[in-house]
C-alpha cells in the first residue's frame, strides 16, 4: 500500500513539476468546499460472493455521499481534504442460502442455516496532494490521498449448522466497527457557473487492506468458511456542487 502511495505522489509532484512554469500567467484556482453524492461501487474480493474465499466481502453497489475540501497553497498546487459515508447494502436471501450451502458442504452436515442481520457502513476521511488544471470554464482535479476507514457496521451472521439434530452447533460472525488504513486517488472535473460557484463529476478510488472481523464460536478456522480481515476497495462515480472562496 505504502509502495503505491508513493508512487502516485512522486508523478504528481513531476506533473506539478512541469507545468507549474507554464501557468505563471493563466489564472489561479480557487479554495474551495463541495458536497457530492453518488453510487459507491464493490470491486474485488469486496464484491466477491465466493464461499471458498475467506477474504470475500459480499458488499453490494450502494450510495456514497460527503464533503470535500481543495486548499491551494502554490497557485494550482494544494491539499485535498474528503470525508466520505458509505452504504454498501446488505446480505440478500441468495447470499444466506449460497454460504449455507457452503457450510453444509465443508462440514458435512445434513442441513444448515445461516441469517445475517445489519449493513455494511462506514465512514471514509482522506487528504493528499491535489493538482488542478484551468481550461476556459472548466477544472480538471488529480489528487492522491491516504487516511483511514472507520467502520460502523458489517453484517452480522448466525451460522446453525446441522440444526435438524441433536449435535447442531452455532456459530457467529460479529458486526465490526473496525478502523482501517486506507488509500486512493480520484479525478475531477468542474464547470464554473459562477465565480463562485460549479458543478462538477469526480471519479473517487478507495483502497484499504482490511476491517477486523471477530468470531464466536467457531473453530479456528479448521474447517469451513471463517473470515478474520475484509478488505475493502471501492470505485464511486459522484455529482457535486461547489462552493469556491
Amino acid at each position: 500500500m505504502k509502495k503505491n502511495f508513493t508512487i502516485l505522489s512522486v508523478l504528481l509532484i513531476i506533473l506539478f513539476s512541469l507545468t507549474v512554469k507554464a501557468q505563471d500567467d493563466k489564472p489561479v484556482a480557487k479554495s474551495y468546499m463541495a458536497f457530492l453524492g453518488g453510487l459507491s461501487v464493490p470491486v474485488g474480493v469486496y464484491g466477491s460472493s465466493d464461499y471458498a474465499n475467506n477474504n470475500a466481502g459480499f458488499a453490494h453497489k450502494g450510495e456514497t455521499f460527503g464533503l470535500d475540501f481543495g486548499i491551494y497553497i502554490h497557485k494550482n498546487f494544494g491539499i485535498g481534504i474528503s470525508l466520505a459515508y458509505q452504504d454498501q447494502g446488505e446480505l440478500d436471501s441468495l447470499q444466506d442460502v449460497s454460504l449455507a450451502n457452503g457450510y453444509n458442504n465443508s462440514f458435512g452436515k445434513n442441513q444448515s442455516s445461516v441469517t445475517s442481520l445489519g449493513r455494511y457502513t462506514n465512514l471514509t476521511l482522506m487528504a493528499g496532494p491535489q493538482y488542478s488544471f484551468l481550461y476556459k470554464s472548466f477544472t480538471f482535479d488529480l489528487r492522491v490521498q491516504a487516511g483511514i476507514i472507520k467502520s460502523f457496521t458489517t453484517p452480522e451472521t448466525t451460522i446453525l449448522l446441522d440444526y435438524t439434530s441433536s449435535t447442531g452447533a452455532t456459530y457467529y460472525q460479529e458486526s465490526s466497527g473496525a478502523v482501517a488504513l486506507a488509500y486512493g486517488g480520484s479525478f475531477g472535473v468542474r464547470y464554473a457557473l459562477s465565480d463562485s460557484w460549479d458543478v462538477g463529476l469526480k471519479i473517487n478510488y478507495v483502497n484499504s487492506s482490511g476491517l477486523k472481523i471477530s468470531n464466536t464460536g467457531g473453530d479456528g478456522a479448521t474447517t469451513g468458511r471463517f473470515q478474520t480481515n475484509m478488505p475493502v476497495s471501492l470505485i464511486q462515480p459522484t455529482l457535486g456542487i461547489t462552493l469556491k472562496f
